[in-house]
């Protein structure tokens, strides 16, 4: 359990450095749900990232519309 933990704490830093490069490279102040999808575009594998933005993207809308 703590190798999958530190797995997915590692993803999350990628993800989470990578889209904060993406919101600086675009002069916003904000990390936004693109900027996040980006990431995940640029990070993960194709198979991978296609089934992460469908998932994240169901999260959002399912957020959004409650």
């Amino acid at each position: 359990m703590s190798i999958m933990n530190s797995f997915i704490n590692d993803i999350f830093e990628k993800l989470a450095a990578e889209a904060a490069k993406l919101t600086r490279y675009n002069k916003k102040s904000t990390i936004t749900s693109r900027e996040i999808q980006t990431s995940v575009r640029l990070v993960l594998p194709r198979e991978l990232a296609k089934h992460a933005i469908s998932e994240g993207t169901k999260a959002v809308t399912k957020f959004t519309s409650s």
